[in-house]
């Protein structure tokens, strides 16, 4: 039996490097796009919601099909790789133009946005999935997948950090005619440079390789959701995702309405996303200690603590609800490092079990219930504004009645707040740990065959 190899730094760097891509459309949608349509192109709350969630919510059903049609790839390239290059390069083109269309009349730029982030939300699909799916392809070794994904949390920190910080300060540099059109533009080059990272930087890796299963797609995701652990794992991931996603799109209406002062809403997210960078390698010890079940419910519970206290920071003084929101990073931190190394467990017992390569549709699943999640997180947060009162502009600010303040505040933490403390129990209930992984996975080592790639001179050119 073969010993598990670890992976080169340059392998784990140029994967870690892909964050940068998922995490920039991650964050900048759900960062800017709502107040883009309620406050430039005057769209109604509710509508807004609608319009920021329905393209996301596409990849639910979009990405189990990525998934399955990236595990029975048979290009030369390799199983997951080309779509990397294909689908990210597409995303950072229309990234660029989601932006960049009409703004009036109002029926107009709404039609554009919706348009555009659904072609978005499809080229992500196919590069999100393959993307996920690669951990457990590249290594078997349980500890290993922790570190590849310390690696890629730290870095998706680091393009959260970038993306979601600069974004408003390029938007509000840019003024009412280039702010967001810039904000496409820049978004889209950092995309484009995740994917390319991506794909160079896994080159000539070999996979273990598990052969494709032979059934249906219906039939593998009725297997895939049969898998308790999964369902565990992936409800609490998902409901966290709609938590967060409530947080990050109430950044830029809290800093506007309750704390009133210019440059808050970068200050606030940077300590959202800014603890990560420091926190991650702490979290991954804690995890070789305790384990990573018991290291993403200590993460989870400190998520809900930050959320109770930014409920309880409520006011015009930044300090108190920036620390706040600090302990909500680094709770976050945690909760994104920890699902995203068992994900991979979970699927390579899958594999040892039944002898089939299921990772993709795993990852399809994954990766859409987390899209929706981070979709309804905004969509969640429109709701709040629409029962509140908010009014919509097309330029400019008008008054908001102090109901619609009490609901920006409201939506940015007691109402993520809940939905977090229902997801601490659900992960209560998980229970795959080392010994287990660590036992279905060793059976499968002697099927690592090298890659096709193995051996050859790296690739310079498209798949």
């Amino acid at each position: 039996m073969s010993q598990p190899v670890s992976l080169p730094r340059r392998t784990r760097i140029g994967y870690g490097l892909g964050s940068v891509a998922t995490g920039s459309f991650g964050t900048v949608p759900g960062l800017l796009l709502l107040p883009f349509l309620t406050d430039t192109i005057g769209v109604l709350p509710a509508l807004a919601g609608l319009i920021v969630l329905l393209p996301k919510a596409w990849d639910v059903v979009l990405n189990p099909i990525a998934g399955r049609i990236s595990d029975a790839s048979t290009h030369p390239g390799g199983r997951r790789r080309p779509f990397l290059l294909r689908a990210g390069a597409a995303l950072a083109v229309l990234f660029a133009l989601l932006f960049a269309g009409p703004t009036a009349p109002t029926w107009l730029g709404a039609a554009w946005v919706a348009v555009a982030f659904l072609a978005c939300a499809t080229a992500y699909a196919f590069f999100q999935v393959p993307y996920v799916a690669m951990p457990a392809e590249l290594t078997d070794d349980y500890a290993e997948r922790t570190r590849l994904m310390t690696w890629r949390v730290a870095i998706l920190a680091l393009a959260i950090l970038i993306s979601g910080g600069l974004s408003p300060a390029i938007r509000d540099a840019g003024g009412e005619t280039w702010g967001y059109r810039s904000v496409g533009v820049f978004v889209g080059l950092l995309i484009l440079l995740g994917t390319y990272a991506a794909w160079r930087g896994t080159a000539g890796v070999p996979l273990r390789e598990v052969p494709a299963p032979s059934a249906g797609l219906r039939e593998q995701l009725r297997l895939v959701a049969a898998r308790r652990d999964f369902r565990l794992l992936l409800t609490t991931f998902v409901l966290q995702a709609l938590a967060t996603g409530c947080m990050l799109a109430g950044v830029d209406y809290v800093a506007r309405w309750v704390i009133g002062r210019e440059g808050a809403a970068t200050i606030l997210f940077i300590c959202f996303v800014g603890p990560a960078l420091v926190v991650t390698p702490l979290w991954q010890m804690i995890g070789a200690r305790v384990g990573k079940r018991t290291g993403y419910l200590a993460a989870s519970a400190l998520l809900l603590l930050g959320a109770l206290a930014v409920y309880a920071a409520r006011g015009p003084a930044l300090l108190p609800l920036a620390l706040a929101v600090a302990v909500v990073g680094v709770g976050y931190a945690g909760a994104q490092m920890f699902p995203m190394a068992m994900l991979p467990d979970v699927a390579a017992v899958d594999a040892a079990r039944t002898g089939q390569n299921r990772i993709g549709v795993f990852t399809g699943v994954w990766t859409g219930a987390e899209t929706l999640g981070l979709a309804l997180g905004p969509g969640l947060y429109a709701a709040v504004l629409a029962w509140g009162g908010y009014a919509a502009s097309t330029g400019g600010e008008v008054a908001q009645s102090a109901r619609a303040v009490d609901a920006i505040h409201l939506g940015f933490s007691l109402v993520p707040a809940v939905i977090i403390a229902v997801s601490l129990v659900v992960i209560a209930r998980y229970d795959l740990d080392e010994q287990t992984v660590r036992a279905s996975t060793a059976s499968l080592r002697h099927d690592r065959i090298p890659d096709r790639e193995r051996g050859r001179a790296p690739r310079t050119e498209g798949p």
